[in-house]
């Protein structure tokens, strides 16, 4: 299946002009003017036609892979593959949660919320603005999330998602059936090889680790779109991060052309 990129320069709703070097001719570039109002509203704004490119490339019978600077484009992928008609699974790469409440969030940033938002939980007024319907809770994978908030921690333990604290565990894993939406936050990286990142956190999978995963989802043949979270480009002076999270993304989606040795 052909790829088809789709570049929102943004961090949340604060443009970050620095993501456009990445772009080929060929990618669409998400960069629609935001409304004055509530974070929420201006990032409804942001989600909407991303969701409109990505319904569009699925039924063009091409793959969507999105890359943004935050995780909660995540809600305008998965509305524009519902209202495709696809109902995925969601396998979630990161180093944190991403699954905090208003309830359980110790500093009420939005970023931390949007695994939580997919599966019904928390924060909904975006998802009502795009008219997402929630995913499964036993149709999501987190994997690593080895920073957690204490009420994140405890509600991650009580949900029904499937945690995996080890990354290899996918290879030995069954994956649920259908087709599957895949999300890498570029943060679960090891910070030995890739430091670039507004929220680090230590250890994690190395970029090795990671790729043989990547290269295990690409085999497949289940993937049906994919997002990726970069890191900041304003802190990437030697372009080292950049390189090894779009080698990464780059054996997950089989553009093994371009991509580069981690």
């Amino acid at each position: 299946m052909q790829n088809q990129m789709i570049l929102t320069m943004f961090f949340l709703d604060e443009p970050l002009p620095e993501l456009e070097v990445l772009a080929a001719p060929d990618w669409i570039i998400n960069k629609p003017l935001l409304p004055d109002g509530e974070k929420q509203q201006r990032l409804s704004a942001l989600h909407k036609p991303l969701a409109d490119f990505t319904q569009q490339i699925v039924l063009n019978g091409k793959l969507p892979v999105s890359i943004a600077g935050d995780c909660c484009t995540t809600l305008g992928m998965l509305t524009g593959l519902q209202r495709a008609g696809r109902d995925p699974a969601l396998i979630w790469f990161d180093a944190h949660g991403d699954f905090n409440t208003w309830e359980t969030t110790p500093s009420g940033f939005l970023g931390g919320m949007p695994l939580a938002m997919l599966v019904g939980r928390g924060e909904q007024t975006m998802l009502t603005a795009q008219e997402l319907s929630p995913l499964a809770e036993d149709r999501v994978i987190l994997t690593d999330a080895r920073d957690l908030d204490p009420g994140e921690k405890q509600l991650i333990e009580a949900a029904s998602i499937i945690h995996l604290p080890d990354v290899k565990s996918i290879l030995d894993s069954t994956l649920p059936s259908g087709p599957v939406y895949v999300h890498i936050d570029t943060d679960i990286v090891n910070p030995a090889e890739a430091s670039a990142m507004n929220y680090l956190a230590a250890g994690g999978p190395s970029a090795t680790e990671l790729k043989t995963v990547m290269k295990h989802l690409s085999r497949t043949g289940q993937i049906a779109a994919v997002s990726m979270s970069t890191w900041n480009p304003k802190m990437d002076e030697d372009g080292q991060s950049r390189k090894v999270c779009m080698g990464l993304l780059d054996t997950l989606i089989g553009n093994e052309k371009s991509e580069e040795p981690i």
